[in-house]
């Protein structure tokens, strides 16, 4: 290959002509990034809306701290007064309480259904049958065990006591004397004890119960005045061999299975292990079953400090006698200030909404890289030279700043209107999490659009995508991590699915936002990460590795499919050099002897021609070396032979023009050349260079305008030159020049064209503008697939005229439809008709080959149409009619029989006999050889 003027464009001369082009392309298609960067913004804002909303809700007067009117100077006018006295339990949470109020201890009895009892399971015959459970007399049962069992039973003695009398005039002190219990639920703080405001009985356990012991007792807690029933329960103290024993009972006896099927509950269980009179130690088993949430972190108080204390006294009185004892008289909150009930709904939401805000960025990538396929922009820079490497790295880059700059956007929006799950959560954290998605994201796009080529579908199919991902991951995957059951690798193993990931990463920063909005502590942070309830790490682990194999696989699915590449091309040596010979043997040529031998003689001479360039250096700038191309037959259809062996050679400096009819195969054949369909069988050469292997050199000194324009919609006709110019090499002044000069000669300079989108030009304007992108950087082999489509009169002459002036020092290939355009601009025809060449040769050779005769017309009326035709029939005996309707007949005329004065003298005299309205002898043109050559290949 000749060496270039310029040489080829760099690496990095591709990638910043490519970097301009984009940016200049997303400067202009401002609204669509308006668009996009508005979603995130709408979907915090609505997140903000809901928040205020809820959290009007909550602070209403069925949530806040609970108000009364009070006359408090007698006068009969009353005035709000409020506080926790006159609060429920919800309210509570919302009062100013500096000096809470003193509960009695309480313990976790268990309702009367669920106590303790014999079963087919725990067959313990210490235990009560279940027939206790219908006259709801079942004692409260405490599980003891230890290495002593005689010492063991004198502390059970000891636990429940038959209690003392209430004193009336201090009656609050004298139930500390006694061990209470409830069943009510507890509640998130103590402000207000639930047993005493949830309508249930208030239990007194002793060793033993005497009939009729409920009774009411007035109780006075601050200024709470009410009547508390109280109830007599039995405590029943079981000894049990050993804590694996009691182990296995709590177990059978609670679950039995079923988390939700509670029975045979016991109140707490002892175990003293290697106790005396001289050494105390005790290991308490509770009910621990209001306990939930991810890190195991208790939603509800336990009533546990009464069950210590039983042990306590019950040693203490073993060792001191009965009376002695460590009067537990009462628990008390902490203070605290008046609050507002909040919640965290971002945080709940966040998981879906983020999910769904990060991951429509998926078909913005995904659609952008199916529209440059599907309107082959991509290999239309590739044929000006583009080579992968830029554009991978260019396209990867582009799109990974355009994420960036929207999920920055995403996180400074949502931290400036305060939604806790930005403001509480890392920064550092987040940021590494987004980045990693980010390109993840990237990668899976460029990955998908290698298996669509087209817009609305790979729409469709990206939009439904997005939707999937935050509504399985919401209603499925979120059920599954919040099972605590279920398996973890399982966990893992869905994460690889990269909406999980996204989902799984959103939900730690959510738990993590709410768990400190509502204890008022930090959100996660680098130690976190380390908690094993923390999935984090994990995620950015998959997510890490999920992102490198998925752009390798992107990658070299673009390698297979975009570069036609071999699938094991990594496996195979790299095409070697060509040598001093291009001579390629074994081309195909030997099955197509038969074929040869029924070439016509032009044809069949352009074959040697071919041959023999082929088998010595040379300089030509096209050598078609047996070229063809076969499609498959589809739904029982045959094969189709769209290029049936074409030979062909074109020297530097010569236009080669191809004709022929639609369907012959003159785009297949363009098509082949300029890399975007493979050869079936034989090659062709560019400057030496093959197109079946040294493609992407061919690309560095090649122009190409398409049948259809390929250009870019919003950028304008300069800047398409820009572009293209520097992917040839052209810098500062000289590509200035190159430009300014093309658009000149297109006559798309004047009148501000040059600066205008092209999506406002006419056909005709980008058509010329096409022919300018294959001219520029002085290309030395051109392709022109109809380049005069659409073109007016005077926009054709002059861009016959841009064309003559090219091929000074170039091959050019063009295809055409106009006799008129391709007489004007090609040194050589070729007739293609049914994928092989009919004929060959200058537009003088082919009319004098195949044009042998003249054409003669005459326009009369129809009752002299016979003394025509028998005029003619005496002038020139094999006259062959080609034409006749309503008196006009149009006649071939062979050159050898007639002579042009005899056939003036022929028409003076019929003139005297009939009158002629019109009459004409023509030449043969080159529209009558061609349409005589393909009907005649045609038959």
């Amino acid at each position: 290959m000749a060496n270039l003027v310029h040489g080829p464009a760099s690496f990095w001369t591709q990638a910043n002509a490519l970097l301009r082009k984009n940016f200049i392309f997303q400067i202009r298609d401002g609204k669509s990034n308006i668009r996009l960067i508005s979603v995130p913004i709408i979907l915090c804002l609505l997140l903000v809306l809901l928040q205020n909303w809820v959290n009007k809700e909550l602070i209403k007067s069925w949530n806040r701290c609970g108000c009364k009117c009070v006359d408090k100077n007698g006068d009969g006018k009353c005035e709000e007064v409020c506080g926790i006295e006159y609060s429920d339990l919800n309210q509570a949470t919302s009062c100013s309480i500096p000096s809470p109020m003193e509960w009695p201890p309480l313990l976790q009895i268990p309702e009367s259904k669920y106590r303790a009892v014999r079963t087919d399971s725990i067959s313990y015959g210490d235990l009560l049958d279940d027939s206790c459970k219908i006259s709801g007399s079942c004692p409260a049962t405490v599980l003891l065990t230890g290495t002593n069992q005689t010492f063991g039973e004198s502390l059970g003695r000891n636990l429940f006591s038959s209690g003392s009398t209430l004193n009336s005039s201090d009656i609050f002190y004298s139930l500390a004397y006694n061990v209470l219990g409830s069943e009510s639920q507890t509640k998130y703080m103590n402000f207000l004890e639930a047993a005493f405001f949830s309508n249930r009985t208030v239990y007194n356990v002793r060793s033993q119960c005497s009939p009729n012991s409920t009774f009411s007792v007035p109780l006075k807690f601050g200024s709470f005045a009410f009547q508390q029933e109280i109830s007599c329960v039995k405590g029943l103290h079981l000894w049990r061999n050993s804590s694996d024993e009691i182990n296995d009972e709590l177990y059978k006896g609670y679950r039995n299975g079923n988390p939700e099927e509670k029975i045979n509950e016991i109140i707490a269980a002892y175990d003293f292990v290697n106790s005396n009179r001289n050494v105390f130690n005790v290991s308490i088993w509770y009910n621990s079953s209001y306990k939930s949430g991810k890190s195991n972190q208790p939603l509800a108080l336990a009533r546990v400090p009464r069950a210590v204390n039983l042990a306590s006294n019950a040693y203490i009185q073993l060792l001191l006698g009965p009376s002695a004892r460590m009067l537990f008289e009462f628990v008390k909150e902490m203070p605290k200030p008046e609050t507002e009930l909040t919640l965290d709904f971002a945080s709940l939401l966040g998981p879906l909404f983020f999910t769904w805000v990060v991951s429509q960025l998926f078909p913005v990538i995904l659609i952008a890289q199916v529209y440059e396929k599907q309107q082959k922009l991509r290999i239309m820079m590739k044929m000006h030279g583009l080579g992968d490497g830029p554009y991978w790295m260019i396209s990867y880059a582009y799109f990974l700043v355009i994420s960036s700059i929207y999920m920055i956007c995403f996180v400074i929006f949502g931290s400036l209107i305060g939604l806790k799950f930005f403001l509480l959560n890392d920064y550092i954290i987040q940021f590494v999490f987004y980045f990693i998605y980010i390109n993840l994201q990237a990668s899976l796009a460029f990955l998908v659009a290698a298996f669509f080529s087209n817009v609305k579908t790979a729409t469709v199919i990206g939009y439904i995508m997005v939707f999937a991902n935050g509504l399985l991951s919401a209603f499925l995957f979120q059920f599954f991590l919040q099972d605590e059951s279920f398996s973890r690798g399982w966990i893992i193993v869905m994460e690889l699915y990269p909406g999980f990931s996204l989902f799984r990463g959103f939900y730690e920063f959510s738990y993590y936002a709410f768990k400190g909005n509502y204890l008022g502590t930090d959100g996660m942070r680098w130690e976190d990460l380390s908690d094993e309830k923390n999935g984090m790490k994990e995620v950015l682990i998959i997510m890490l590795v999920q992102w490198l194999v998925l752009l390798f696989l992107a990658y070299y699915i673009d390698q297979i499919a975009s570069s036609g590449k071999d699938p094991l091309f990594f496996l195979l040596n790299s095409p070697k050099k060509p040598s001093h010979s291009i001579r390629k043997l074994g081309s195909g040529r030997q099955g197509s002897k038969v074929f040869v031998q029924m070439e016509k003689p032009d044809v069949a001479q352009e074959r040697e021609r071919v041959e023999q360039l082929l088998e010595s250096s040379t300089n030509h700038g096209i050598i078609c070396d047996n070229l063809k191309k076969v499609y498959p037959g589809k739904d029982g259809n045959p094969e189709k032979i769209a290029v049936r062996g074409l030979s062909l050679a074109l020297s530097q400096r010569e236009c080669f023009g191809m004709l022929g009819p639609n369907g012959a195969g003159k785009t297949t054949f363009i098509n082949m050349m300029i890399g975007l369909i493979k050869p079936s069988s034989g090659t062709a050469y560019a400057r030496g260079l093959d197109i079946q292997t040294d493609m992407n050199k061919i690309y560095t000194n090649m122009g190409v305008c398409p049948q259809h324009d390929l250009v870019w919609e919003i950028l304008t006709g300069r800047e398409h030159l820009l572009f293209y110019g520097r992917l040839k090499n052209l810098k500062g002044p000289e590509l200035t020049q190159a430009v300014e000069e093309s658009l000149k000669s297109v006559n798309l300079f004047h009148g501000g064209i040059a600066d205008k989108q092209v999506g406002k030009y006419s056909g005709g304007m980008k058509r010329r503008l096409s022919v300018a992108i294959s001219l520029i950087g002085d290309p030395k082999v051109v392709y022109m697939d109809e380049p005069s489509t659409g073109l007016d009169p005077s926009s054709r002459s002059n861009l016959w005229n841009v064309v003559k002036r090219a091929k000074q020092d170039r091959a050019i290939i063009l295809t055409t439809h106009s006799m008129e355009e391709a007489e004007h601009l090609c040194d050589r025809l070729g007739i293609f008709v049914d994928g092989s060449l009919q004929c060959i040769g200058n537009p003088k050779e082919l009319k004098a080959r195949h044009g042998g005769s003249y054409v003669f017309t005459m326009t009369t009326s129809s009752d002299n149409e016979e003394e025509v035709e028998h005029m003619v029939r005496r002038l020139c005996p094999n006259a062959h009619k080609i034409y006749h309707t309503s008196g006009t007949q149009k006649f071939e005329l062979p050159k050898e029989e007639v002579r042009i004065a005899d056939v003036f003298q022929a028409v003076e005299k019929a003139k005297s006999r009939f009158i002629v309205y019109a009459w004409g002898l023509a030449d043969t043109t080159l529209e009558d050889v061609f349409i005589k050559i393909a009907h005649g290949s045609q038959q």
